[in-house]
């Protein structure tokens, strides 16, 4: 069904258990709303910050992950600001970290997911 939406801890909890699995490092940054809140991603590979992602709802009414945050990534300045500014518009916003062998398959099996 389009449009179909997982409970957030449940997608949550699988993005964390993938990661685990195939070796990586997995941490709940800021905890959310359970059932509805939105779910950031902040992707690293092998400690390297690579992709900064949302789950979002895109015109043909299915979720997609796509690209947020600032354009420079190495910045932990300006990480930090943009996580702080979407936790304070949406306080039931996830922020998870996944460091992961492979950042890229990794983002494509996450819109497999969906």
């Amino acid at each position: 069904m389009s449009g179909a939406r997982l409970a957030s801890s449940v997608l949550v909890g699988a993005l964390l258990q993938r990661t685990r699995a195939e070796g990586g490092f997995a941490v709940v940054l800021a905890k959310g709303d359970a059932k509805s809140g939105s779910v950031l991603v902040i992707l690293l590979e092998r400690g390297v910050r690579s992709s900064i992602l949302e789950r979002v709802l895109g015109p043909d009414g299915a979720y997609a992950w796509g690209g947020s945050g600032p354009k420079a990534l190495g910045d932990e300045e300006e990480v930090q600001k943009f996580l702080a500014r979407k936790r304070k518009f949406d306080p039931d916003l996830w922020i998870i970290e996944l460091d992961v062998p492979s950042a890229e398959r990794f983002t494509a099996e996450m819109n497999a997911m969906n």
